[in-house]
């Protein structure tokens, strides 16, 4: 004899229903929810192995644990000169991959690997006096997770992207600043390069506007300190060619043809001429250095690749000869910065966390990302008339960020020239050249 199903009143059904959807509703969320209050550890760092002596500035590195399961890992020098009235810098160093180390040691850090006296063993660290923690109090964070010594565990490893990335950062900011609250009346800007052009001002807005409906902790954000920055993944593509011929790589001929049947579009070849003139290009960029167009592409070195599980006694069996590296090459010191991270005396003097990241990478090209934004142009332009201030330099020989593309978004944001365009001077020597808007 078949039995009924018990009867469920509608309130019951409904309220069952409810319970399905917000089911569904959390295990949608599930990237963003809490798995508790974000925390942080810390460490003081007197001394670091291959540096000889106490360092001559503050170290501090930590982590700062987010509430979906990742750990950021973060190198803070203080300033030099004071401490307590200079600015905090976020860097961010682009990629997305590369490490707050890379931008650290070979960028604007106050030390640096001595590659002409490497012979082997763990590599040497120099004080480099010219650096911006002269001047100001500098976080170097690993972002996003799988990025240096960031990680994520367990089911919390959710693909990184921009938007993601932009919230790990204002919550690692918010907890670095409850745990640092004498740094909170400094001013603040948000820093780095390259990728981070389109991280930095998304990070500034929503600082920003939280400063606009009352959050305090962060609330003397100044600007932002962008380099050859990505602002406009269209735009950037679109002045390389420009910046080519003017480097006289590309032929008056074969430019103008371009220009011609691209119509100024070179991302996207719109009709069969435009995508010949694309290929004569290619053929003109053969071998080409993009990222500095007067310096060779440096080879790779598999010989020098760490094993996976790497110690101080393997690195102390590595030595090079004159032929292995050229000094010529910009990036020949990076292997250093490989074996230095991968030294298990050095992890400990960091305070790594164990069996984490069994081989680091000063950049993994590899990681997973999503690329969300397309272009912070609006962001720049939003901060602008708030009344931040933004830094934006670039060097003169990168093709792939090109100084054309920055000039390019910049005039878009149609700002009056307070100081027009002239030569910079150090030391009675153009290093540059310079032009300013009221807040740029």
């Amino acid at each position: 004899m078949a039995t009924r199903p018990p009867h469920r009143p509608p309130l019951v059904q409904s309220f069952s229903l409810l319970l399905l959807l917000l089911l569904l509703l959390l295990l949608l969320l599930h990237p963003f929810l809490s798995a508790g209050t974000p925390s942080i550890t810390t460490k003081a760092v007197p001394r670091l192995p291959g540096f000889a002596g106490p360092l001559p500035f503050s170290l501090e590195t930590g982590y700062v644990e987010l509430d979906y399961g990742v750990r950021l890992f973060y190198y803070f020098i203080q300033s030099e000169r004071d401490p307590a009235e200079d600015p905090v810098l976020l860097w961010l160093t682009g990629g997305p991959g590369c490490s707050a180390l890379s931008g650290l040691v070979y960028e604007i850090g106050p030390f640096y690997f001595d590659f002409h006296g490497y012979t082997g063993g763990l590599p040497t660290l120099l004080y480099k006096p010219a650096s911006w923690t002269k001047v100001s109090n500098v976080i170097f964070v690993d972002a996003p997770a799988g990025t240096g010594f960031s990680y994520a565990t367990g089911d919390k490893r959710t693909i990184p992207s921009d938007t993601l990335v932009i919230q790990q950062l204002h919550v690692f900011l918010e907890t670095w600043f409850d745990e640092h609250p004498q740094f909170l009346s400094n001013p603040l800007y948000i820093s780095g390069d390259s990728y981070s052009g389109i991280i930095i001002p998304s990070l500034a807005m929503k600082i920003a506007k939280g400063i606009e409906v009352g959050d305090e902790r962060l609330v003397n954000l100044k600007g932002v300190i962008v380099g050859n920055p990505l602002t406009d993944t269209t735009t950037v593509f679109n002045a390389r060619i420009p910046f080519l011929h003017g480097m006289g790589i590309i032929p008056d001929e074969i430019y103008e043809a371009a220009r011609e049947d691209c119509g100024g579009e070179y991302r996207w070849p719109s009709n069969s001429h435009c995508a010949n003139s694309l290929q004569e290009i290619q053929e003109c960029m053969r071998g080409l250095n993009d990222v500095h167009v007067l310096e060779q592409i440096c080879p790779e070195y598999p010989s020098l690749t760490l094993d996976k599980q790497p110690t101080s006694r393997d690195h102390g069996r590595r030595r090079l000869t004159e032929s292995a590296v050229s000094s010529l090459c910009r990036n020949a010191t990076y292997f250093l910065s490989e074996l230095w991270t991968n030294d298990e005396a050095v992890r400990e003097s960091l305070g790594i966390h164990k069996e984490t990241v069994p081989s680091w990478l000063r950049c993994d090209f590899n990681l997973p990302y999503t690329n969300e934004i397309s272009s912070t142009v609006d962001d720049h332009l939003a901060l602008i008339t708030r009344g931040y201030r933004a830094m934006i330099y670039s060097g003169d020989h990168d093709s792939k960020i090109s100084y054309v593309d920055t000039q390019a978004w910049i005039r878009r944001l149609n700002l009056p020239i307070t100081d027009r365009w002239r030569p910079w001077h150090l030391d009675d020597q153009i290093v540059g050249t310079q032009e300013l808007t009221p807040t740029i």
